[in-house]
C-alpha cells in the first residue's frame, strides 16, 4: 500500500463575522476554514467521519500548525480549500492544505496540520491503528 495523495476540494464563503479590523479575514480563521473542510472530507472522501472516530473513543488534535499567509480574503469571497495526506506514520497524520480564491483561483493561505489521534477516555495520544492508516492508504 502507498499513501492516499490525491487531493480533495471544499467551497466555502467568508462571512461577515471572519473580519478582523483591517476588513479581511482574520488570520485564525484560516485554521477554521482547514477544519471545516477535513471534517467535510473526512466522511465524503475517505467514508470515515469525525462521528465515527468519536464512537470508537478516538478524536484527532492538532499537535502542530504551519500557515503562510499569501494574499487577503475579503467578505464575500468564495474560496476552495484543497488539501492532501502527506505523511502518515504510527503516531502522526501530516495534512497539507491551500486555500484559493475562487475568483482568480490565487493561493490565499497554505500550509500543514500535524495531527494526533487521542483516545478520548484517557485523553492520551495512542498508536495510530493499522485500520486507519489502511483507510487513507490505497492499493498499489
Amino acid at each position: 500500500m502507498t499513501l492516499n495523495t490525491n487531493h480533495y476540494f471544499s467551497d466555502l464563503q467568508v462571512r461577515p463575522d471572519d473580519l478582523d479590523m483591517f476588513r479581511h479575514v482574520h488570520s485564525s480563521r484560516y485554521m477554521d476554514y482547514v477544519l471545516a473542510a477535513r471534517y467535510e472530507q473526512m466522511e465524503r472522501c475517505y467514508g470515515c467521519s469525525m462521528e465515527f472516530f468519536l464512537e470508537q473513543g478516538l478524536a484527532w488534535v492538532i499537535r502542530k500548525t504551519q500557515l503562510e499567509f499569501k494574499r487577503p480574503l475579503l467578505l464575500g469571497d468564495a474560496m476552495r480549500v484543497e488539501t492532501w495526506i502527506h505523511g502518515l506514520d504510527s503516531h502522526t497524520a501530516e495534512i497539507h492544505f491551500r486555500i484559493l480564491r475562487k475568483r482568480d483561483g490565487k493561493v490565499s493561505c497554505e500550509g500543514s496540520f500535524h495531527y494526533a489521534l487521542m483516545d478520548t477516555g484517557s485523553g492520551k495520544a495512542i498508536r495510530i491503528p493499522d485500520w486507519v492508516i489502511e483507510r487513507y492508504s490505497i492499493r498499489d
